[in-house]
């Protein structure tokens, strides 16, 4: 055996332990069951899905729908393609140009990375039913041709895609997330307690498919189980209130106990959750919110208060980080281009919608005080607007969850840094990577993810450490790379991160010990009209590479930096020479698509300190 082989299956061996013995358990029995064609989700045999899914409203409503979904057909919610025929293609792969051969395997007989089909989220994504919500808002607007053409559509896809066959039924997930969709449409257009029996054997043969694989999506410890467990629980409440079956109960009580269960273990005290990304928080809090309305609008017992109580501090989490003018917020962690419940226009990278969502209906009040469009999912799913109004988020600290902010409170500028606490498995390489934002812009910024599935370069470049706004020793990763979304190794902390507020001065420090025994220190000061970032690093080989990724513009290259439109960056050093050059990057703001982007490298030989300076004009 190789060194690298030995060293690669020992990183393994050190690692798969942390993901927790009774995970692996779950995840090999699972696929054990389905090469053995054993499991009980091989031997479903679904009932016929026919007839007229939605009647006509029984009561006009006002309010803005959305206008999405005519003409054209959205891909991650920034990809548009125009649409022929009146329907969708929905085996077309908007990557590569190209429609997929639809599969008549069952689902457990499709690869999830296929060489031959690409990449499945490309067929996934308008499967996921988006469109069902737009059509609903405007048939519950008077709209005839949108119900029409809602009713057409489900009657499509079911045609193409016969339960339990095909990609389509391949993920849990996914079917979780129509179960929801299609269960916030009925309450659009107020059939939750009239359901027509097309829809509900829809809903039952999804909920049939959850439920067998359920243990399969908690044993990820990420997004899967939580999103499952909603849609059982609010399918499986609707179906027992309509047919009053014991399975229907059974699903029901199973996704309660198993959202109380995930939300216990995954988020964490801080209101982080496991997957430390920023658009994965917002996926798993949407969920989590749908099956609140759900709760209340059908008069089901409350969840328990610590469920509730840890929800709203995941609200609060999200609201930090998100930018209140722009909507925006870090693209820090894995980017699957998911945006459930998209009840309003608004861009991809708006969070505003699902944060005033959220805190409504955990926090009681309100993350923005003005009306505007955030406030239109409340208005279409009947969740009252509090009339109070949270506070400002304040620079904070989340020490279990890996995230810090710093935020000026004499400038419209806040600092956010991501450092290695890792409970559960990081999906990106980006120990201390620091995101910078004035004004609502992101000025230094971290690359996404791209996608899942593409050519080789690409899967490793956008989740590796020469993708974040760190240091890279000796030109090796982070951490050992294991798998397509696994690494080894985890890095921890050498030093207790240190966090101190003042009125004119926000500090923050902390330092990691790399695998190869290198060490890195980050020492990074926000004060007005400047950001000090002190990277302390010694114990490499050759050589450190200190990188900062910019904002897209013309930035000019000085003998000690770079500055663009009244922001310059500098750079010195006590480590003796240093070389500094303005490369090309890549960036991935929404899942599929890729923009360069400038990226400044700093690159030293001794160690030492390299101190950066971003200093802007102070109005």
């Amino acid at each position: 055996m190789s060194l690298a082989r030995f060293g690669r299956w020992s990183s393994l061996a050190r690692t798969l332990p942390r993901l927790g013995i009774k995970n692996l358990a779950r995840v090999a029995t699972y696929r054990l069951f389905l090469a053995m064609r054993l499991h009980p989700a091989c031997r479903l045999t679904p009932p016929p899905v026919n007839g007229k899914f939605f009647a006509s409203p029984a009561h006009l409503r006002a309010g803005e729908p959305s206008q999405n979904w005519q003409g054209t057909v959205r891909y991650f919610d920034c990809i548009e393609v125009p649409m022929t025929g009146g329907r969708p293609d929905w085996f077309y792969r908007p990557a590569s140009g190209i429609t997929a051969v639809a599969s008549d395997r069952p689902w457990w007989e499709s690869g999830d990375f296929d060489e031959a089909l690409g990449d499945i989220k490309d067929i996934w994504e308008i499967s996921r039913f988006n469109w069902v919500l737009a059509f609903a808002q405007r048939a519950a607007a008077g709209d005839d041709r949108s119900l029409a053409r809602l009713n057409d559509w489900l009657t499509d896809w079911i045609a193409h895609n016969q339960p339990y066959t095909g990609y389509n039924w391949k993920c849990g997930q996914e079917a979780a997330i129509r179960v929801m969709h299609l269960a916030m449409a009925a309450l659009i257009l107020g059939q939750t307690t009239s359901a027509l029996p097309g829809l509900r054997t829809l809903v039952r043969v999804h909920l049939a498919r959850i439920g067998p694989t359920v243990a399969y999506a908690i044993a990820q410890d990420n997004n899967h189980g939580i999103c499952e467990a909603a849609a059982l629980f609010i399918g499986g409440a609707w179906l027992a209130a309509m047919d009053g079956d014991d399975a229907a109960r059974e699903w029901m009580n199973r996704g309660r106990h198993q959202l109380e269960e995930r939300v216990a273990r995954l988020i964490a005290n801080d209101g982080g959750f496991s997957m430390y990304s920023v658009m994965y928080h917002r996926e798993f809090l949407d969920a989590l919110s749908m099956a609140e309305i759900w709760c209340r609008t059908q008069g089901l017992p409350a969840f328990s208060t610590r469920y509730l109580d840890r929800v709203s501090l995941a609200a609060r989490w999200l609201m930090a980080c998100v930018h209140p003018q722009s909507g925006d917020a870090p693209n820090i962690g894995a980017n699957d281009g998911t945006r459930l419940l998209p009840l309003t226009d608004t861009g991809y990278r708006d969070f505003r919608p699902a944060v005033q969502l959220a805190c409504a209906l955990f926090c009681d009040a309100r993350a923005y005080p003005e009306r505007g469009s955030w406030d239109h999912p409340m208005h279409w799913l009947g969740v009252a607007i509090p009339d109070a109004v949270l506070p400002v988020p304040r620079s904070r600290i989340c020490p279990d969850s890996g995230f810090a902010l710093l935020k000026s409170r004499q400038e419209d500028v806040q600092v956010f840094v991501r450092f290695p606490r890792y409970r559960f498995r990081p999906s990106h390489a980006d120990p201390l990577h620091v995101d910078l934002w004035i004004g609502g812009q992101n000025i230094l910024r971290g690359a996404g993810s791209y996608r899942y599935h593409a050519e080789p370069e690409w899967v490793g470049y956008f989740p590796s450490v020469a993708s974040h706004n760190t240091v890279q020793f000796d030109d090796l990763d982070a951490m050992p790379r294991l798998g397509r979304f696994l690494f080894g190794d985890w890095l921890k902390l050498s030093t207790v991160p240190v966090f101190d507020e003042h009125s004119d001065n926000q500090r923050f420090v902390a330092g990691y010990l790399h695998g190869s025994g290198a060490r890195h220190e980050r020492k990074v000061s926000l004060r007005k009209g400047e950001l000090e970032v002190c990277d302390i690093i010694a114990g490499f080989r050759k050589r450190a590479v200190v990188r900062w990724r910019l904002m897209p513009g013309p930035w000019k290259i000085e003998a000690s930096g770079v500055s663009l439109d009244g922001l310059c960056l500098s750079v010195q050093s006590e480590n003796g020479p240093l070389v500094i050059r303005l490369v090309e990057g890549w960036e991935a703001r929404c899942y599929g698509s890729k923009t360069r982007l400038p990226v400044l490298e700093i690159e030293v030989t001794r160690p030492g300190c390299v101190t950066t300076r971003v200093q802007w004009d102070v109005t």
